[in-house]
């Protein structure tokens, strides 16, 4: 049995759903009984499996579901080294968000990665601690800003509003995704013009950790033939020692 992980509630379910639909697979949910159930119409030898989106990479990575998908910013975060646990099938085409760095529009001459390392340089000898970025994102935000060379900031985790940080002042800058940036201007945030972490959107992933038996295999190459991507050559892709095909 091939299992696929999707999104459990939200527009990225409902998305994931008229994706698959538009091309012959039929995804539901079940009853509210079992919320975290659902079935598959079109093809044979696959088991939905709902989950958060923020569990999807996990899950892959243990090779609990075969596919799964979720965003492209959620698996770069929460693995390290992600291209080993996951292969990208394909992008999906929705759920597009940018991660990027925001500071408050009054810093009228703060407008790029170089400027905020002098800020934050200068905030560090006036408060005597670092500036603080809030985010969720950190292994990607940290990586970011020191491929960058800024160093005198300190992240800080949010796992509410992230915009309201600077407001609350419990951050001075932001780090989050954002589509259409409403929500940074009405919180007075400006977008740094070079900070631009990763583009993200919704993308079917595949588990190497998972257990590729022959059905499973089989099934996989005719889902994929289904949904008009290119299937993967399960033989020639190199498996972590741990995984068995």
């Amino acid at each position: 049995m091939l299992k696929i992980g999707v999104p459990s509630k939200g527009r990225l379910m409902e998305k994931t759903f008229e994706w698959f639909g538009a091309r012959g697979i039929t995804m539901r949910q079940s009853g509210a009984e079992r919320e975290y159930a659902g079935t598959v119409e079109g093809i044979d030898g696959i088991e939905l499996v709902m989950l958060s989106a923020g569990e999807i990479p996990r899950e892959l990575s243990a090779g609990r579901i075969h596919l799964g998908v979720t965003g492209s910013d959620l698996v770069r975060e929460k693995l390290a080294d992600w291209d080993r646990h996951v292969l990208e099938l394909s992008p999906l085409g929705f759920g597009h968000a940018d991660l990027i760095i925001a500071v408050p529009t009054g810093w009228v001459d703060v407008d790029t990665l170089e400027d905020l390392d002098a800020v934050a340089a200068q905030f560090r000898r006036t408060h005597g601690h670092r500036l603080r970025i809030a985010t969720k994102y950190h292994r990607l935000v940290r990586e970011f800003l020191t491929a960058q060379g800024v160093a005198d900031y300190q992240l800080v985790d949010s796992q509410g509003a992230t915009e309201g940080t600077v407001k609350n002042m419990t951050a001075e800058a932001i780090a989050d995704i954002t589509s259409s940036g409403e929500t940074l201007r009405a919180n007075h945030l400006k977008v740094l013009a070079d900070s631009l972490i990763h583009p993200s959107q919704a993308v079917l992933f595949l588990s190497r950790q998972a257990d590729w038996a022959t059905a499973a295999q089989a099934t996989c190459q005719q889902l994929c033939s289904r949904l008009g991507i290119v299937s993967p050559h399960l033989d020639d892709i190199e498996f972590p020692t741990s995984a068995g095909l």
